[in-house]
């Protein structure tokens, strides 16, 4: 019995220990005259430099949901750095509010560059940051994001949209100009993105001659990933759903696309 408490009380310590090892520092920058606070997470149990990861919130801004995922990227031995896309680290909580503060980036295109380029560019700087490999994942506004500033052509390896919203508001790409390869993980009954947007993105990315997979999950809808989804869909009679078989197996798919572009 002794012996066995032992070996138990052992692994509790080294889960805790590393557990502990991750680390999330508030990091606050600039975007032109725009104060930005976002979130850099790491595992500073690992020597050297690492791939990073630029990771693009829901429309509600910097939620726990976020920072949740962005210790799950930690873990596997990336850094992430979560982006602040309305300034001041500002979050809705009701979706008037939230669509409102999407809206504001997406308009125009060139605030979303702007805000996205100033977070990769923390990211880069990081101590833990191999600067020549980085990706980025977004999730359902921030999926937009994503694969927006894929389509401009951004210095990224590798780029994710979990249920991403597929608005695309930059120009179609022209040929050999896509450096990131491209991973779309959505539930095929989300009413959010249509038919026609689905194959606006693949006519545009096969023009150019990107490299890109899509991936549509029978059943699941708008937000799969996030635990608190069903929650809001009830309270604001939205079709968001969290769908935890869907969530592990877009997380596993997204594991295996960033560790075979970023761990090369």
């Amino acid at each position: 019995m002794r012996t066995m408490m032992a070996a138990l009380f052992c692994t509790v310590t080294m889960a805790a220990s590393a557990h502990a090892a991750i680390r999330e520092e508030p990091v606050t920058y600039q975007d032109g005259r725009t104060t930005m606070k976002g979130f850099v997470v790491y595992d500073d149990a690992i020597a050297g430099k690492r791939p990073g990861i630029v990771m693009v919130p829901e429309w509600w801004g910097i939620t726990g949901h976020i920072r949740s995922e962005a210790q799950k990227f930690a873990q596997q031995g990336y850094t992430a750095f979560v982006a602040d896309m309305y300034g001041d680290a500002r979050m809705a909580d009701n979706p008037k509010d939230a669509g409102a503060l999407a809206t504001s980036v997406m308009k125009d295109p060139k605030v979303m560059e702007a805000r996205f380029n100033a977070a990769r560019t923390q990211l880069a700087g990081h101590a833990s940051v191999d600067p020549d490999r980085i990706g980025a994942v977004g999730y359902c506004f921030g999926g937009a994001v994503v694969l927006n500033m894929a389509r401009t052509g951004a210095d990224l390896d590798a780029v994710a949209g979990f249920h991403a919203s597929l608005g695309l508001n930059t120009p179609a790409p022209a040929p050999g100009t896509v450096k990131a390869k491209i991973l779309v993980l959505n539930g095929a009954d989300d009413p959010f993105v249509k038919r026609e947007e689905y194959e606006a993105l693949k006519k545009d990315l096969d023009a150019a001659k990107a490299e890109y997979k899509v991936i549509e999950y029978p059943g699941a809808t708008h937000a799969f990933t996030n635990p608190e989804a069903t929650a809001l869909g009830q309270k604001f009679n939205l079709p968001l759903r969290y769908d935890a078989q869907v969530d592990r197996e877009a997380k596993a798919e997204a594991s295996k696309f960033f560790d075979a572009n970023l761990k090369k």
